[in-house]
């Protein structure tokens, strides 16, 4: 069965842009421009570092409607619709179905804890509820469950189940999902293993760090497929250092502070993330001074 590949190449992690505690939506169409100026093959809203979790339902979906209205299929766009409450996330499913997007992001089902049958019911009442690609969010280090390669491949079996953003550090499980991939894409979770995805097969990344610089990341990938694989790599050894600078503490807050710093946006979050450490800072401005040409 041959399933829609979402995007191919750099998807960025978009940003929610905070401006006295409501969404700033004049600093997001800028954001959203950058990206798309960048040749960001895909823009992911509502996810992680959009701080999601923080969101109202009113706030989610008028973000969806804003960056659906100002993308306008001039690149791919995913909506993060995953929540641990099943029916919640159906709803957020259908409302981005509604809005016109291409594909949808859900992230394993967090806190309850479900057991693995309750994960894929979970999984397959949404794919049933809405006709669209759905991309499996597996990131163990915030949810405190960590998807099953035999589950993964149950699932791929659904055909709106196109995809899985692996966010682990496991390379035996990259290689293991790997060999799925005539049944489900994989997309690098981790800025850091970009390179690595893609020598396994994988179809690119829903990354970080291209919110401050799209056209690296999607250089990196275009390097490898046009066949000039060592110079994909020394991209992505190259902002090594940046990356784990971006992640010293809890994403979205470090990479606000390094877009802040280049005047993309504001730092500001909502609680209960907060202002990164004085010694972060200064970590980020060293590795963006050393690389703010490719920016």
């Amino acid at each position: 069965m041959k399933k829609k590949t979402v995007f191919c190449g750099v998807g960025t992690a978009l940003i929610t842009p905070f401006k006295d505690g409501e969404i700033d939506y004049d600093c997001l169409s800028s954001l959203i421009e950058n990206q798309l100026t960048g040749n960001a093959d895909a823009i992911v809203i509502g996810g992680t570092t959009g701080e999601a979790a923080t969101l109202s339902d009113e706030e989610r979906y008028r973000l969806f409607e804003f960056a659906a209205e100002k993308i306008a299929g001039r690149t791919r766009l995913v909506l993060g619709t995953g929540t641990n409450d099943t029916r919640a996330a159906v709803r957020h499913t259908k409302y981005a179905e509604r809005v016109g997007c291409d594909g949808v992001l859900l992230v394993t089902p967090y806190y309850n804890k479900g057991t693995e049958l309750g994960v894929e019911k979970h999984y397959l009442s949404i794919a049933e509820s809405a006709d669209l690609p759905i991309i499996l969010y597996n990131v163990p280090s915030r949810t405190g469950v960590n998807l099953g390669i035999n589950l993964i491949s149950r699932l791929a079996e659904h055909e709106n189940i196109v995809a899985i953003k692996e966010a682990s550090d496991s390379a035996d499980r990259l290689v293991n999902l790997s060999a799925y991939s005539d049944l489900i894409d994989l997309y690098a979770g981790n800025d850091s293993q970009i390179y690595t995805v893609l020598s396994l097969g994988g179809k690119g990344v829903i990354s970080v760090v291209s919110n401050l610089m799209p056209r690296y990341a999607h250089k990196i990938c275009e390097s490898f497929w046009s066949g000039e694989r060592n110079e994909s790599l020394k991209m992505q050894l190259k902002i090594l250092p940046l990356i784990k600078s971006l992640f010293a503490e809890t994403n979205p807050a470090p990479i606000k502070h390094a877009m802040s710093l280049v005047g993309m946006c504001s730092a500001e979050l909502r609680l209960p993330l907060y202002e990164i450490r004085e010694s972060t800072k200064q970590l980020i401005g060293l590795e963006l001074e050393k690389i703010k040409h490719l920016i």
